[in-house]
């Protein structure tokens, strides 16, 4: 089948169709190789992983043994619990943190906005590793900031939350939460950043003009109009923290560990490769889950 160019000629209309569906595949291509070679690939290679048995010694068999999930989940439960207990802690002190700071870059800051940029993500120029481990100087016991928690008997109110045992804060859960919401700050400040900035603040004004005072204004107006940046920081928040282990091993103690740190003894130090490869398959699916959850709760159209 063919039409008449306006021109002159002839131009085939199958051809125009080839090229239209080829050109977006062959963009696609190297994405999709990316994908399944670093994703599709070991995450088939773990799953099998996990269900074999045998040893390091005498080499893995695949046995379809099922039941090493079972172990794995009655044995780390509570592991998995505090895991996700310390990322959403840590994900809610992000956005309490990063909500104002986000509004002040894009509405207050004037010609400082850049340089408020460069210092939110600042801290990336520095290795993760160093930063967690800068936290063991600023919450050792004769820093100034234990010293001021002291003073001011915020220790005998994080002991009764259950966030530290003593008047120490370090290696406790609040060192733990307090590592995780500076390492991830910039994961939420960013996208909260990218909405607020776009927001309109004629609708402010407008909002005045209708009475509505500080509280409704933000609630009706700011707070729905944040919400990609709220969703889209949260899951670029909480996906990680789930998932780390440093902090905990480095700012924490033995009521502290969480699953990360439990997978990478499994894979390191005890060589049970099956059971670290269970914990990490269940670590995994358990976030898809929450997290398409709290996306299908949100409305996937706030990730827009």
């Amino acid at each position: 089948m063919a039409f008449a160019h306006p021109i002159g000629g002839v131009r085939p209309v199958r051809s125009s169709r080839r090229r239209g569906y080829f050109v977006p595949v062959l963009l696609l291509t190297p994405a999709m190789l990316w994908l399944t070679v670093f994703f599709v690939v070991p995450t088939i290679s773990l799953a099998s992983q996990s269900l074999q048995t045998g040893d390091i010694d005498n080499g893995y068999t695949l046995t379809w043994n099922f039941q090493t999930y079972a172990d794995a989940l009655a044995r780390y439960w509570s592991h998995f619990l505090r895991s996700f207990g310390y990322a959403a802690t840590a994900t809610v002190g992000t956005l309490l943190l990063g909500y104002p700071l986000a509004w002040f870059i894009a509405h207050r800051s004037g010609k400082y906005k850049n340089a408020l940029l460069v210092l939110v993500v600042a801290p990336f120029f520095t290795n993760f590793l160093i930063r967690t481990l800068a936290w063991q100087i600023i919450l050792t016991d004769t820093g100034p900031v234990t010293g001021f928690f002291r003073a001011t008997g915020l220790t005998s109110v994080l002991q009764a939350v259950g966030l530290t045992n003593n008047d120490t804060l370090l290696f406790s859960p609040f060192a733990v939460v307090s590592g995780l919401v500076y390492n991830f700050l910039p994961f939420m400040v960013l996208p909260l950043y990218a909405s607020l900035e776009r927001l309109d603040t004629r609708l402010l004004d407008a909002a005045g003009d209708l009475y509505a005072n500080g509280w409704h204004t933000f609630w009706r107006v700011i707070w729905p109009l944040s919400l990609p940046g709220v969703v889209s920081g949260t899951l670029l928040t909480f996906i990680p923290a789930a998932g780390d282990y440093i902090n905990s091993k480095l700012l924490g103690n033995t009521q502290t560990v969480m699953i990360g740190q439990v997978i990478d003894a499994q894979f390191l130090r005890v060589l049970d490769y099956p059971t670290a490869a269970a914990l990490s398959f269940i670590l995994m699916i358990t976030i898809i889950i929450l997290v398409g959850v709290y996306v299908r709760i949100a409305g996937t159209e706030e990730l827009v």
